[in-house]
């Protein structure tokens, strides 16, 4: 019933990234090159974490939700991106467009809180070395993961339940190359600030929040590290910590960004929402693995174990 309020439109025009016809075709080749190595990349990391039992640590555990994460968070807005670029007629129907919105944000959230939850980890691996398994069971970690799936699958539920109420003007061109909810709004004939208002507090909750927590427990980790003795000791222990670190500047400061930038299709705001959306799945398996030697070790085990007797 709530869909027949989108009766005036069915569909919107996304404006995405470039009108000329053969930078399109460009943009094409290399994001579908980009896609492909997102895609083999995480289920590459997928499969090794999942097939080598020395990785079966907590650890590696988080780093095998956070690559299927951004096998999905890609998946969401790669396919119709590629779409649109090779097509005249770059429109979108109203519901397809909800419910890509809808997914944008649960696997945005539920990243975000999956990186709070591997900055927790890393803090009682550093600080509490002996007591790093008991203390991170295995029903700690599914619970942990699961609880960041949930609230950022519920929280994406209440905001596009109330998107869904919107009526939507004849202006029907977004000028992203996806759907996400604050490109959503200028559209509308409705009062949005219910909306916006509830996107602000899920902002400030998934993204201000979890960062929050992240901050703190790095807090906590440098304390820790620098009552260290030895300098190979504190080494060791930041260098578990680089790829997780580098991970977060990346997906904090792309989204940040992108979500305080004003929806108007500017270059800048595209960029942001690209790396935000695109390239940075793509970077965290090489991000954990080109300096990770339990991840290298383990791929080597593998091609021995598969390859060596083909081969």
């Amino acid at each position: 019933m709530a869909m027949e309020n989108h009766s005036a439109v069915r569909e919107f025009v996304l404006g995405g990234l470039s009108v000329d016809p053969y930078v399109q075709v460009v943009l094409s080749v290399l994001f579908l090159l980009i896609y492909l190595l997102t895609l083999v990349g995480n289920v590459l990391l997928l499969v090794v974490i999942t097939a080598d039992s020395h990785l079966h640590t907590p650890m590696y555990f988080f780093l095998r939700q956070l690559s299927f994460l951004d096998l999905c968070h890609s998946s969401v807005t790669a396919p119709k991106m590629l779409e649109n670029l090779l097509s005249e007629e770059k429109t979108i129907f109203v519901e397809s467009c909800l419910a890509q919105a809808f997914f944008v944000f649960a696997t945005g959230g539920a990243e975000a809180c999956l990186l709070a939850v591997m900055a927790y980890d890393r803090y009682v691996a550093i600080s509490s070395p002996l007591l790093y398994s008991q203390v991170m069971s295995k029903q700690l970690c599914v619970g942990l993961v699961w609880g960041s799936w949930g609230l950022a699958f519920i929280d994406a539920l209440i905001n596009i339940l109330l998107a869904v109420s919107l009526v939507f003007c004849e202006d029907q061109t977004i000028p992203h190359f996806s759907c996400e909810l604050s490109s959503l709004f200028p559209l509308s004939c409705s009062n949005t600030s219910v909306n916006f208002t509830v996107l602000l507090c899920s902002s400030v909750f998934h993204f201000f929040g979890t960062l929050v927590l992240i901050v703190c427990s790095y807090a906590r980790i440098i304390s820790a590290v620098l009552r260290v003795s030895s300098s190979t000791g504190r080494n060791k222990a930041f260098s578990t910590c680089l790829s997780h670190l580098t991970t977060v500047i990346l997906f904090y400061g792309s989204g940040f960004i992108s979500y305080l930038l004003p929806a108007s299709g500017s270059p800048l705001e595209m960029v942001f929402s690209l790396q935000y959306s695109v390239i940075t799945p793509m970077l965290n398996p090489l991000i954990y693995s080109l300096k990770n030697k339990e991840v290298k070790a383990a791929v080597r085990r593998m091609v021995r174990k598969y390859f060596q007797p083909v081969l």
